[in-house]
């Protein structure tokens, strides 16, 4: 599973990396966590507001850290 945080590097795109890994940890699943700092790059996903979260080139999340047992829900759901 790839997933990338959309971000400039601010303190909720650190929390929101924090928390998927976390979320990884508890499901225990083979994921890889990028960062993705290019406007550009964030602008082709069509993220407007950052944190954003992208599970396999899937938009997930937006504007927001969700808890730490929403990420687990939203990954558990991607890995089927």
């Amino acid at each position: 599973m790839k997933i990338e945080v959309l971000g400039s590097g601010c303190k909720n795109c650190k929390a929101l990396e924090a928390a998927a890994a976390e979320a990884v940890r508890l499901l225990g699943i083979d994921a890889s966590i990028d960062k993705v700092t290019d406007y550009g790059e964030i602008l082709a996903y069509g993220v407007m507001s950052t944190p954003g979260l992208v599970v396999d080139g899937e938009v997930k999340t937006v504007g927001r850290v969700p808890p730490v047992c929403d990420l687990v829900d939203i990954l558990a759901g991607s890995a089927q």
